[in-house]
């Protein structure tokens, strides 16, 4: 579904898009993105106590519906949404019907953006770096099954080990809609490098393994990537 790519811009499969970009946190760009958010991401965004992450944030969420408007056939300011229960974005009426379905993340300056046609995506991103805690994540939000395949794994392969397993699991909860909400040890993903990515056991979710399609791939030197949909 997804392959690897090292540079920005976008890959299609079928019904899945993932466009990657970088953009520049300038003023002048900030300030040409704020007009396009709408009142409730303009009140967040000032809730942020840094700048950079603030800018991040405009800039993300302008760039979001410059590509919606682009697919929808419409101006980015007519692009209108609506938050799941959980914080899942969707399009709102009248733009429901084109059964568009997205979703975002962002690491560091990076990020990526996932369209599909008919089934629920998730994507998540992550720069691959070695944290001094990355065993008491792994031991607090991994399954019992990936917390023993992490730590089997050479000191070397450890960091890109947790970010594969890390952003498998985000890329899921946020295609099933329900974040974090949904606990993380029941089900399992492969992590070792140069393994494929795949979701090895799921327990009380909507569908089955069969009916999720899991994938990684690396937007860009040094950042790993995951992307899940259902039923494409």
């Amino acid at each position: 579904m997804v392959r690897d790519f090292e540079s920005d811009g976008s890959f299609e499969h079928g019904e899945i898009e993932v466009v990657v970009t970088r953009p520049r946190l300038t003023p002048e760009a900030v300030r040409a993105a704020s007009p396009l958010l709408s009142a409730a991401e303009r009140r967040r965004a000032s809730r942020f106590a840094f700048d950079c992450d603030r800018r991040r944030f405009v800039l993300a969420r302008a760039q979001l519906r410059r590509l919606l408007a682009a697919r929808l056939a419409t101006r980015p300011e007519a692009v209108e949404l609506v938050y799941g229960v959980h914080g899942k974005p969707a399009l709102a009426p009248p733009f429901v019907t084109s059964d568009l379905r997205f979703n975002l993340s962002h690491s560091n300056d990076l990020v990526v953006y996932a369209f599909s046609r008919r089934c629920e995506i998730g994507i998540d991103v992550e720069a691959v770096r070695a944290m001094r805690d990355a065993d008491d994540i792994a031991a607090r939000f991994f399954s019992g099954w990936e917390n023993r395949a992490y730590r089997s794994l050479h000191s070397r392969d450890k960091p890109l080990g947790f970010f594969h397993c890390w952003t498998r699991k985000e890329a899921f909860v946020k295609a099933l809609g329900d974040g974090l909400s949904y606990p993380l040890d029941r089900f399992d993903v492969s992590l070792a490098p140069g393994e494929p990515a795949r979701l090895r056991r799921l327990e009380r979710a909507p569908g089955d393994e069969r009916r999720w399609h899991m994938d990684s791939f690396s937007p860009a030197p040094g950042f790993v990537g995951a992307i899940v949909t259902e039923g494409c």
